[in-house]
C-alpha cells in the first residue's frame, strides 16, 4: 500500500510539473503585457547614501528601516491600479535584502535583521498582486565586475537566483541588470546567459526573464530577453507607434531610481502626464508600464508619491487583455559564435568592410558596393563548429532572398531559408558543422548592408 501511495504522489508530482510547463512563451508574454501596470520599488543600499551606486564597502549597519511597512507599498500600488510589484533584491553594490547564505553582506547583518523580500511578496500577495523580482549580475561589493570574474562568481549567482526562485513562491517575473551594458561591461559569456536562462526556467517554468538590454539590439528582434525592455530614463525609447513585440518600459516617478533626501520636498511627475504620455500609449503597443516609488530610509513611501499614486489610479484603470500578440519565436540566447571571428566578403563599399557585421555592435553595418550583383558575406570559424542557428540582422529592412551555405571538409553545403522581409530574420535547422558560414543575398530593394550576423548552437 505504502508502495502504491508513493507512485500516486509522484505521479501527481509529474503532472504538476507538466501542467506548469504547457503554457507556450506567446502565452507568457500575453500575460505579462495584460498586466499592463505596476510598481518597481528600488529600495536597496543606495537608499541610506544619497546615490544610486554606493560605497561597495558601506556598512550593513546603516540599512535600518525602522517603519518598513510593505503592506504599504502595497496600498499605494493598489491604489494606481496597478497590478504587481517588483522589489531590488540585488543593486549593482551587491547588498542582498533577503535572508540568503550566499554572503554575510545582507539584511539579517544589518540592525534590521528580518527578510525585506519575503515580507515584500506577502504584502503584495495579499492585495492580490503579482510579484516580480529585480537582480544585478554586477556586483561591486563581491567583485563581480569585468577582468575579476571568476567561476565562484558564477557559483553565487546561480545559488542567489535558486534562493530567490525557491523561497517565495510563485515569481511573475524576473529582471536582470548589470549585464550586457557598456557601463557594466560584462558579457554574456562571462556569466554564460544560456546557463542562468535554463536554470531560472527549472525553477520557474512560468517566470518571465527579461535583461534590460533594450537599447543595444534591433527592436524588432528577441535577443537575451523574453521581453524587450526599455529604461527610459537612460534614454531608451520604444516606439509609441510602430512597436509590435511584448515590451517594458520603465521611470521613475521622482528624478532617480533610489530614495534622495530631497524627495519629500521635490515634486514628483505629473500624474496626469504619466496616464497620457506614457500608460495609456505604451499599453496601445503592447508595452508593459513599470513606475519606479522609492521608499525613504524609513521604509515608507513619501506623501507627495502617494498622492500621485492616487492620481493615477483615478485617471487609469486596467481595461483588460491587450490585443492578442503575433508569436516572437524563441529569444536569442547562446553566444555569438561568429563574434570577432575573421570575415570576408564580396566588394565593400568605401569603409564599411566585413569586419563591422561581426563586431557585436548593431549600429555599425558592412556595406556592399553597389557595383556587385551578388554580394556575399562570410565568417571563417578556424576549425569544425556545431551550430543549429543563423540571424542576419540588418540595419534597416532591405533583404528580402538570401542563401545561407556551410563549409564541411572543403564542400559548401546549403541551409535552408525561406523568402523573409524582416529587419531580423532568425533561421533555425537542424545541428550542422562546419569551419565557415557564408551568406548569399539575392535580392534587395536597395543597397545590401548587414549589421550582424550571428551564428548560434543553441540547446534544443
Amino acid at each position: 500500500m505504502r508502495r502504491v501511495l508513493s507512485i500516486i504522489f509522484f505521479c501527481f508530482v509529474f503532472a504538476l510539473t507538466a501542467s506548469a510547463q504547457t503554457k507556450s512563451l506567446t502565452e507568457l508574454q500575453q500575460r505579462f503585457v495584460d498586466l499592463r501596470f505596476g510598481m518597481f520599488i528600488h529600495f536597496n543600499m543606495p537608499t541610506y547614501n544619497n546615490a544610486d551606486w554606493p560605497d561597495p564597502e558601506a556598512s550593513p549597519a546603516l540599512f535600518n528601516p525602522k517603519k518598513l511597512d510593505c503592506n504599504q507599498w502595497a496600498k499605494a500600488a493598489k491604489s494606481a491600479n496597478m497590478s504587481y510589484g517588483c522589489l531590488t533584491t540585488k543593486h549593482h553594490s551587491g547588498f542582498c535584502i533577503w535572508n540568503t547564505k550566499t554572503t554575510d553582506y545582507s539584511v539579517m547583518n544589518s540592525p534590521y535583521k528580518k527578510d525585506v523580500v519575503k515580507q515584500f511578496t506577502d504584502a503584495f500577495r495579499a492585495k492580490g498582486l503579482k510579484v516580480m523580482l529585480y537582480y544585478s549580475i554586477l556586483d561591486t561589493h563581491h567583485k563581480l565586475r569585468p577582468n575579476s570574474i571568476t567561476p565562484k562568481h558564477f557559483e553565487m549567482v546561480k545559488a542567489q537566483l535558486t534562493e530567490l526562485l525557491t523561497k517565495y513562491g510563485k515569481i511573475e517575473a524576473l529582471i536582470i541588470d548589470g549585464w550586457d551594458a557598456p557601463w557594466s561591461r560584462i558579457s554574456y559569456d562571462d556569466i554564460n546567459f544560456e546557463d542562468v536562462y535554463h536554470q531560472v526556467k527549472s525553477l520557474q517554468p512560468e517566470c518571465v526573464i527579461m535583461d534590460l538590454n533594450g537599447a543595444k539590439y534591433p527592436a524588432e528582434g528577441l535577443f537575451y530577453t523574453d521581453i524587450k525592455t526599455y529604461e527610459m530614463g537612460a534614454g531608451q525609447r520604444i516606439s509609441k507607434e510602430t512597436n509590435r513585440m511584448p515590451a517594458l518600459a520603465c521611470l521613475p516617478i521622482n528624478s532617480a531610481w533610489f530614495w534622495k533626501t530631497d524627495f519629500p520636498t521635490t515634486p514628483v511627475k505629473d500624474a496626469a502626464k504619466l496616464v497620457s504620455e506614457d500608460i495609456i500609449p505604451l499599453n496601445k503597443v503592447d508595452c508593459n508600464f513599470i513606475l519606479n516609488v522609492a521608499p525613504n530610509r524609513d521604509g515608507l513611501i513619501d506623501d507627495n508619491a502617494l498622492t500621485a499614486l492616487k492620481q493615477i489610479g483615478g485617471l487609469w484603470k486596467n481595461d483588460g487583455p491587450a490585443p492578442k500578440l503575433a508569436p516572437t519565436g524563441a529569444p536569442i540566447i547562446s553566444t555569438n559564435l561568429a563574434k570577432n571571428k575573421p570575415a570576408n566578403s564580396s566588394w565593400s563599399d568605401d569603409m564599411n568592410i566585413m569586419d563591422f557585421a561581426n563586431d557585436d555592435d548593431f549600429i555599425s553595418s558592412w556595406t556592399s558596393n553597389s557595383a556587385v550583383e551578388k554580394p556575399w558575406y562570410e565568417v571563417d570559424f578556424g576549425k569544425n563548429t556545431d551550430f543549429n542557428a543563423v540571424v542576419i540582422s540588418e540595419e534597416k529592412p532591405n533583404i528580402t532572398n538570401y542563401r545561407i551555405e556551410y563549409l564541411q571538409n572543403g564542400v559548401w553545403k546549403p541551409i535552408p531559408t525561406a523568402e523573409n522581409g524582416s529587419r531580423v530574420k532568425v533561421n533555425r535547422f537542424d545541428r550542422v558543422y562546419g569551419d565557415k558560414v557564408r551568406v548569399w543575398i539575392d535580392k534587395a530593394d536597395h543597397q545590401v548592408s548587414i549589421a550582424e550576423l550571428g551564428v548560434y548552437n543553441e540547446r534544443r
